[in-house]
């Protein structure tokens, strides 16, 4: 792989590449240059810090503040939203409430997507429709759907970017994706708190697995470790990086593109006791019921397939793969809701 001198410097004193968002601003040159490190970064890793976003960073400071107000609330405010209330898998989850691989995750959490209505479903309906929905607010807290309101436009705007951006890298036109993602794309924020706890070794915070969307931007509270990232069969740590984004590519990317950007396996190892992190991660993807466009890739980017692992399979239609994911992580949810989707 080819990078730029920055893009390299960056990366030694990181454990991950560093691209700049707003070099698509800096003119022709500059902005093929970062869509050609952009394709190159997530072809080889799958994952990448992303600077120069945009993001005011008071808003960031906002979100984090507001996040850790939420879990200092008193446990029954956040227990009058836990997630086993709502048949979309939104609200509270409580520490142990959530699982990867069937291993419990030692984390709290409260899950919002988009803020719709449930739709008045039949039986000839797709299951995954299921999932659109209402979220759950604490009362006692009601600024939090202010700033998460505008935290959510602000990435939806960051992540149309790097679609487009994409899309120009592997020789499609720069709003392939565009439709699928324009009328109700189907984000996910999760505000994730992982509490300390060794004995004497951390917990799983969340256990390894890949993402089932298209992307994801993750912020992570300035100075808290614990994400690692798979590469070549070992673990990359990937501190956060002050002001930007981990941004990681999920399953559907690896279908739009047979396989070449591969959706890379990472996890999260908890904090030590006496210690605790906020992260924030922004999971991106279209309409429950769009396929994503599957691109025809120029010669020289060969396309190897998608990962073939019948344990988890990959769906081109997202609701399908979020369906998954959601049932497989709160299997509590679903047995109270979604017990016909059981049998």
């Amino acid at each position: 792989m080819t990078t730029s001198p920055a893009a390299a410097a960056a990366t030694s004193a990181a454990s991950l590449p560093v691209l700049d968002l707003s070099r698509l601003d800096a003119g022709p040159e500059e902005a093929e240059a970062f869509r050609t490190e952009l394709r190159e970064v997530t072809h080889d890793y799958g994952f990448f810090y992303l600077t120069g976003h945009g993001v005011p960073a008071d808003l960031i400071e906002r979100v984090m503040t507001t996040s850790r107000a939420f879990f200092n609330l008193p446990e029954a405010d956040k227990m009058a939203i836990e997630n086993l209330k709502s048949p979309h898998f939104r609200g509270y989850t409580r520490v142990g409430g959530e699982l990867t691989q069937g291993v419990v995750d030692w984390r709290e959490q409260i899950d919002i997507g988009p803020e719709r209505a449930a739709l008045d479903l039949t039986a000839d309906d797709a299951d995954y429709l299921r999932l659109e929905g209402p979220n759950q607010w604490p009362t006692a807290l009601p600024e939090l759907e202010e700033v998460i309101t505008e935290w959510r436009e602000e990435l939806n705007s960051v992540a149309l970017r790097l679609m487009q951006a994409w899309a120009l890298s592997l020789g499609a036109d720069q709003h392939v994706f565009d439709e699928a993602f324009a009328l109700k794309p189907s984000t996910l924020i999760k505000i994730v708190r992982y509490p300390g706890k060794s004995d004497p070794t951390p917990k799983q915070g969340v256990g390894a697995h890949k993402d089932s969307g298209v992307l994801t931007l993750l912020f992570v509270e300035p100075g808290k470790g614990g994400l690692q990232v798979e590469k070549d069969g070992e673990w990359i740590d990937a501190p956060p990086l002050d002001g930007a984004f981990v941004v990681n590519i999920g399953e559907l990317l690896e279908v739009a593109t047979d396989g070449y950007l591969k959706a890379t396996v990472h996890r999260v190892i908890s904090p030590l006791i006496g210690t605790d992190r906020i992260s924030i991660p922004f999971f991106y993807s279209p309409a429950l019921d769009a396929t994503i466009p599957v691109l025809t890739l120029p010669e020289e980017l060969h396309a190897p397939g998608i990962t073939v692992d019948p344990e988890n399979p990959i769906f081109a239609t997202y609701g399908e793969n979020s369906l998954k994911s959601r049932m497989r992580a709160h299997p509590d949810v679903a047995a109270i809701h979604h017990a016909d989707l059981l049998k």
